[in-house]
């Protein structure tokens, strides 16, 4: 398949809610530059936080514009319509290039019986003993193995040719970078059928440049990975290898790579996405890189006085609101309500004990990953506040965007893509 715009090996996804710290960012790209490796930022931000915040997608392009401007970036940039479908793709036509189409819903609708039949009956190819370049055992997929599959899938692949036949008419074909995201749902995609996906988005003929599968473990938002980080560096090595052999086999785009979402502070596997890509000479969407929104919060606590009355404030009505702010996020947080400190003793806090608690160090005994999800779902609160967060996060600017820069740069740049 033929692609016009095209995204480079390294990208990083990074979301910015309320559209300040852009500059920052792109600061964290810029030392990865200058220290050899092309890291593209794509700016992401999802229709419903666009709802929360009560922003429109122009300002997330006009905020990543200005930062390219500022600081002189010559290399491409990208604004994402995170997990768009067919209701909310039309607010960002104009300012995206980047369209996450998000099928999750999708898996498990049925198809019509003969559609399954029609696409096995293309692909015969996909059924026996599969030998794959660089995966020791051959993958054993016997028809009603692909079958079942195949009814699992087909209908959310479809459902994305639909959305990307959506794109095309009004933006032109290859005009936009396509990334297919299948990672919100219940249960993991394994290698085969992975590869009986891209058979299908082929047959599709969407050119995806990224997909995002549902990986083994949980990706708690802001945290750790919690799993088996063995069992996820050889599924994540597998699968690296099964789009190797599906873009030759299907006409799929030679940039496709695969896209972690909820990628942030992922540390522990960290060394296994760098050694997979390095095995392949491969690369991968990191998304989201950062944990922004934490950053500003840190960066405000770092200020003291107002700044830390502001964190604490919003520390407070999160944790007055919990059920209501976690509803939305259950599959990818938990929170543990005992270990959460009361808004009294936060209220306590100096600067350094509110920013060790929030800061993602796992080696800091005063470290609290479940303070932090409560914050990180959280962000409606601050949304709520209005001139009174964006005005405090101008005021204190500096120590915001040294936080944002470092983090980025130091804790998700380095590891990741960087030798």
């Amino acid at each position: 398949m033929n692609i016009n715009m095209k995204l480079p090996k390294y990208s990083i996804g990074v979301g910015d809610r309320f559209a300040h710290q852009a500059e920052a960012q792109l600061r964290a790209c810029v030392l990865a530059a200058d220290a050899g490796v092309d890291v593209i930022p794509v700016w992401n931000k999802s229709n419903r936080e666009h709802l929360i915040i009560g922003s429109e997608p122009s300002s997330t392009r006009r905020a990543a514009d200005a930062a390219v401007r500022a600081l002189g970036w010559k290399r491409p940039y990208f604004v994402d319509a995170d997990h768009i479908n067919l209701k909310s793709y039309e607010r960002f036509l104009g300012p995206c290039d980047f369209f996450t189409i998000d099928v999750a819903d999708k898996i498990g609708q049925k198809s019509d019986p003969m559609q399954i039949k029609d696409f096995l009956d293309r692909h015969p190819e996909l059924m026996g003993d599969l030998a794959i370049p660089r995966i020791a055992e051959p993958f054993q997929i016997d028809r009603a193995f692909a079958e079942k599959t195949a009814a699992q899938y087909l209908a959310a692949v479809q459902h994305a040719g639909e959305i990307y036949r959506a794109l095309v008419r009004e933006k032109g074909e290859g005009n936009f970078v396509a990334e297919i995201s299948m990672d919100e749902t219940d249960r993991p995609q394994t290698p085969p059928e992975l590869l009986i996906i891209l058979a299908a988005i082929s047959d599709e003929q969407i050119p995806i440049q990224t997909i995002a599968p549902k990986f083994t473990g949980r990706f708690n938002k802001g945290v750790d990975y919690v799993g088996d980080v063995p069992q996820f560096a050889k599924e994540f090595r597998d699968d690296l290898a099964t789009i190797c052999y599906a873009i030759e086999r299907y006409d799929l785009p030679d940039n496709l790579k695969l896209s972690v979402h909820s990628g942030s502070d992922k540390f522990s596997i960290y060394p296994a996405l760098k050694a997979g890509m390095m095995e392949f000479d491969a690369g991968v969407h990191l998304k989201t890189g950062g944990t922004t929104w934490l950053e500003e919060l840190i960066g405000l606590a770092e200020a003291g006085d107002h700044g830390l009355a502001l964190a604490k404030e919003v520390y407070a009505d999160a944790f007055a609101h919990a059920d209501e702010l976690c509803a939305p996020y259950a599959t990818v947080i938990d929170i543990r309500p005992a270990e959460l400190p009361s808004p009294g003793a936060v209220d306590e806090w100096r600067s350094e004990q509110f920013v060790s608690a929030l800061r993602h160090e796992e080696g800091n005994s005063s470290y609290n990953p479940h303070f932090r999800q409560l914050l990180h779902v959280g962000f409606k609160v601050a949304a709520k506040m209005g001139a009174r967060y964006t005005d405090a996060l101008e005021q204190h600017a500096e120590v915001i965007g040294r936080n944002v820069t470092e983090n980025l740069f130091e804790r998700h740049i380095r590891p990741v893509f960087l030798a």
